[in-house]
């Protein structure tokens, strides 16, 4: 029987999360992967998932029994459908070095490996198929900057198998940001006496050369869905926009009048000076300036737009530099609805 799990708020969710993450243990980061039983009725030893060579696995934990609310489908309602599952709990998260690649690209060779591998997919979504933002914070993910998830493109999968010790269940979150792919993986097993091996980094690269131009603001929402408004300046701990007009903005606007039925999601980012709580409050305020900027400077309909707030919790650079603090202190326009 599926459970539903109704979330609450997204900072609740996000608190709890890394609350979570406190209590898991690190193992060596330098095993490329834990082990999978043999699981087929036949006797045979499952294939290990391979990830491209150009991967490093970044994260990863056992747990010799625990549950997992698996997502089974899109979040709706107010609820996010689960099934929990219960046996030896892996956890990874691996970077894939690989610019401009799509998460299709990323996913699309591990699915295909679970489906040879006699795996059952049972559910699989898309960004705003998902649920979009809710699915993103009801779905228990590793935090950064081993897992980034770009809340603008992400894909889910979850996939199902009987072997001769019982079920295994396993479920994959692919995103990206602009230097790499990202890919969580949650494998939940029998228990067993050793840590069997899940996944392991070889075969050829994944590799896609970067776009000559990265295009108009325009032409990388029809692209993608999504865009950093790069023009923006927020000194640490203000929300305070720079006067004057931003070409950033004046694009978007244009877009927006150009497609009046599209709706736009404006989240805010911030570099990892201070506590979560205040950097989840000061991103959405940021992205809340900018929204207003657009609507008394550059006559954008308030309906079509919306501000979020996501702290610290998605960079894009290290945090160790003031240049990486810099390019994190950013606000990304995400489209959120269209009627096409």
């Amino acid at each position: 029987m599926w459970d539903s799990i109704t979330i609450g708020s997204c900072r609740s969710n996000l608190l709890n999360r890394l609350l979570r993450a406190t209590t898991i243990q690190r193992a060596n980061r330098g095993i490329a992967g834990l082990a999978l039983a043999c699981a087929f009725a036949t006797g045979a030893c499952a294939q290990s998932l391979q990830f491209p060579n150009n991967a490093h696995q970044q994260f990863q934990a056992v747990v010799a029994i625990d549950s997992y609310a698996m997502p089974v489908d899109i979040w709706a309602n107010g609820v996010l459908p689960v099934e929990i599952v219960e046996g030896m709990v892996t956890k990874q998260a691996w970077r894939i070095d690989a610019q401009a690649l799509t998460t299709l690209q990323l996913l699309r060779p591990l699915r295909e490996q679970l489906r040879d591998d006699r795996y059952q997919i049972i559910f699989e979504c898309q960004t705003e198929a998902c649920g979009g933002f809710d699915f993103r914070f009801g779905t228990p993910t590793l935090p950064p900057p081993e897992m980034q998830i770009n809340i603008g493109d992400f894909r889910f999968l979850s996939a199902r198998r009987i072997g001769a010790q019982g079920p295994e269940y396993l479920t994959l979150l692919v995103s990206r940001t602009a230097q790499a792919g990202f890919v969580q993986l949650v494998h939940v097993g029998p228990e067993l006496a050793e840590a069997p091996v899940v996944a392991v980094a070889e075969g050829a690269a994944l590799t896609r050369g970067a776009p000559t131009s990265s295009g108009s603001l325009a032409d990388q929402l029809a692209a993608s869905g999504h865009a950093i408004l790069a023009d923006l300046t927020f000194e640490t701990g203000s929300s305070q926009l720079a006067a004057g007009d931003m070409q950033s903005l004046r694009a978007l606007a244009d877009y927006l009048a150009d497609n009046p039925d599209r709706d736009v999601a404006l989240v805010g980012h911030t570099d990892a000076s201070g506590s979560l709580d205040a950097n989840i409050a000061l991103s959405k305020r940021r992205a809340g300036s900018v929204l207003e900027r657009l609507v008394t400077d550059y006559g954008v309909a308030r309906a079509q737009l919306a501000a979020e707030g996501m702290g610290y919790l998605s960079p894009i650079a290290s945090n160790l530099t003031e240049e990486g603090r810099q390019e994190n202190r950013r606000v990304e326009v995400i489209v959120v609805s269209t009627s096409e």
